[in-house]
């Protein structure tokens, strides 16, 4: 049976692929975002989304725990005015983003990385590992209504967005504020169920293999 570990604590990611009908388990990464920036320099959001995905998913490939299953790392960043906004976590930041976010748009990029740590001795067989280290990005421009100071306050005082990249959700309070997504709309969730779907056909595994068995 082919096992799929999702190294990301978010809950919306798991939730997604449950609903998906993915079969999965979660192993958080211990990695440190910012050292990780910081010691490759990646600036653009685009690769950032990506680089911080890969990061997560090869942590936990190296754990034993891993021996035999696919892991999966996706990082989310929202690119904002040119500039990459991760998540806020103070109401002030999220404050200030949300307000110059009022009435405009931005875009939302979401890094898979999928690493295949099944044993490949027994190539060609079924479940033989693929030996597969590889990633996508999946982006999508999210439009904003406009917000009033009092709507944003009282979002904040939830908690919700102070930790979702971008500061807001689609599949949340958030969504109320989103007048329309172009794009793959599971990408602003933080997982797309069609991109994972790519990158298992890259490890020689349909993705039908992870779906609940009669």
């Amino acid at each position: 049976m082919v096992r799929l570990i999702l190294a990301s604590q978010s809950p919306a990611r798991t939730k997604l692929l449950a609903e998906a009908g993915i079969r999965h388990t979660v192993l958080v990464s211990d990695v440190d975002e910012d050292a990780v920036q910081a010691r490759y320099g990646v600036t653009d959001p685009h690769d950032t989304a990506l680089l911080l995905a890969r990061a997560k998913a090869e942590a936990v490939a190296a754990l034993p725990e891993a021996e035999g299953a696919l892991v999966l790392g996706c990082d989310s960043v929202f690119e904002f005015d040119g500039q990459a906004h991760g998540k806020p976590y103070t109401a002030e930041v999220a404050r200030e983003r949300m307000l110059r976010m009022s009435g405009n748009a931005g875009v939302l990029h979401t890094g898979h990385w999928l690493v295949d740590c099944r044993d490949t001795d027994d190539a060609g067989t079924d479940g033989a590992g693929s030996g597969a280290t590889l990633g996508a990005v999946a982006s999508a421009e999210v439009a904003f209504l406009d917000m009033e100071a009092e709507e944003i306050d009282a979002y904040i005082a939830t908690g919700e967005p102070l930790h979702c990249a971008g500061s807001f959700t689609i599949d949340g309070l958030g969504g109320a504020f989103i007048r329309k997504v172009d794009g793959d709309p599971h990408a602003v969730v933080g997982l797309s169920v069609s991109t994972l779907r790519g990158l298992l056909a890259a490890a020689n595994v349909r993705i039908t293999d992870l779906w609940p068995r009669p």
